[in-house]
């Protein structure tokens, strides 16, 4: 019987390498500014997730029209955990922005 080879279990991991890929390069060829560079782009992520939630808790209200009591609510309450995320991620992204500056300034 022919033993498989063990590189084939690195194969579902491929996509999470390539993903992971971008903003380590990013972070290593730029330095500080390639750490500024990926928190910037966070806050874009966070600022783009908070306007779809609101945008389609809108389209919703739009089309159907306003819902009864507990549809509305759990819209709602959908509306405000994804602008909750949305606020975390920018959050993250400002926090990268702030150590990108802090380590630029050290280390001059």
């Amino acid at each position: 019987m022919r033993r498989q080879s063990e590189s084939l279990l690195l194969l579902p991991l491929l996509p999470i390498f390539l993903a992971g890929m971008f903003p380590m390069l990013l972070i290593g060829l730029l330095g500080f500014l390639g750490l500024a560079l990926f928190g910037m782009l966070l806050i874009c992520a966070g600022l783009a997730c908070g306007n779809e939630a609101h945008d389609t808790f809108q389209h919703d209200v739009v089309v159907h029209g306003y819902a009864r009591g507990p549809e509305r609510a759990a819209q709602a309450s959908s509306m405000h955990e994804a602008t909750r995320l949305a606020l975390q991620v920018e959050a993250m992204g400002l926090v990268l922005i702030i150590a990108a500056v802090i380590g630029f300034l050290y280390a001059r």
